[in-house]
Formats: C-alpha cells, sequence, structure tokens
C-alpha cells in the first residue's frame, strides 16, 4: 500500500509542476514603429540678444572675467601669479558692478581633519577678499564662507584631483 500511496503522490506532484509550467508566447507583438519627433520649440527669452549677457549677471562676470575660480598650493592660502591675475579682473568687474554681491567660498582637498579644512579654506576665502578689497571693490560686496573639504569638484585621490579641490570660487548670484 505504500508504495501505491508513494507512486500516487510523485504522479500528482509531476502533474502539479507540469501545469505551473509557462507557456510560450504565440506571438510577439511587433516593436513600435519608429516615429521621428520634431525638435522642442526655442524657449522664449525675456533677456538680451543671444550671445550678450545682462550686465552685473554671473554670466558678464564671466564672460569679463574668464573664471571665477583661482587655485592654491597644498596647506596654502597665498596667491600665486596666476590667482592674482584672475582676481584683478574680477576687482575691475566687481567695482564697475557696485550693486552685486559676491560669496567667496573656500574649498580644500580631502586630506586632513575637516576642522583643519575648514579653517584652511576660510583662510583661502578671505585671502581673496583681502586682495579684492585692497584692489578697489567695497567690503560691503563681499561675503566668505568656508565649506573645507565637503564640497570637491573632483573626486579622485590623486595630486590631479586635489589640486582642482583646492580653490576659491567667487560666486556671482544668476
Amino acid at each position: 500500500m505504500m508504495k501505491t500511496t508513494t507512486k500516487l503522490l510523485v504522479a500528482a506532484s509531476l502533474i502539479a509542476v507540469a501545469g505551473c509550467a509557462k507557456k510560450k508566447p504565440e506571438e510577439l507583438p511587433p516593436p513600435p514603429a519608429q516615429t521621428q519627433t520634431p525638435p522642442p520649440p526655442a524657449p522664449e527669452s525675456s533677456g538680451p540678444v543671444s550671445g550678450t549677457a545682462v550686465p552685473g549677471s554671473r554670466a558678464d562676470f564671466l564672460a569679463a572675467v574668464g573664471s571665477d575660480t583661482v587655485h592654491f598650493a597644498t596647506d596654502s592660502y597665498s596667491l600665486d601669479g596666476e590667482a592674482t591675475a584672475i582676481l584683478a579682473k574680477q576687482a575691475q568687474w566687481l567695482a564697475a558692478n557696485p550693486s552685486v554681491k559676491v560669496t567667496i567660498e573656500g574649498h580644500c582637498d580631502e586630506r586632513g581633519t575637516r576642522e583643519y579644512n575648514l579653517a584652511l579654506g576660510d583662510r583661502r576665502a578671505n585671502s581673496v577678499k583681502n586682495y579684492l578689497t585692497t584692489n578697489g571693490v567695497s567690503a560691503a560686496q563681499l561675503s566668505t564662507i568656508s565649506y573645507g573639504k565637503e564640497r570637491p569638484v573632483a573626486t579622485g585621490s590623486d595630486e590631479a584631483s586635489w589640486a582642482q579641490n583646492r580653490r576659491a570660487v567667487s560666486v556671482v548670484p544668476e
């Protein structure tokens, strides 16, 4: 009797499993027809004619100055010749646009403690601020903030990435 029950259980199991098998679809539907959609219309602009920037805007600043960023050597907040050339252009633009407020961000690479990098970033931002005020920019136009190592532009852990992250950025509002 045991053998018969076992055989019936095995047979019932096989039937149940066979009933659960997926059926192959009879035919796949055709792929969707390829249609070309027209490009979206150009956004309407209430600003100036293309190719020019609104005076006093971030675009105007970048067009006139060329760069909003200066870089620093490791563990340094001293401005080199390249940095002072960029900052001289920034000072000229800022003096011509006295209503524009700028935030100077100090940044560091990933090495060092959080506290050390926040302090170094602060010294870098203030070094830029001091240069700009010495060259005719009103101190009322400038504010500083240090992000330390919290906002890297390059995420690698090599000298090239670290060099990009050791910076001060003059942020002109949009």
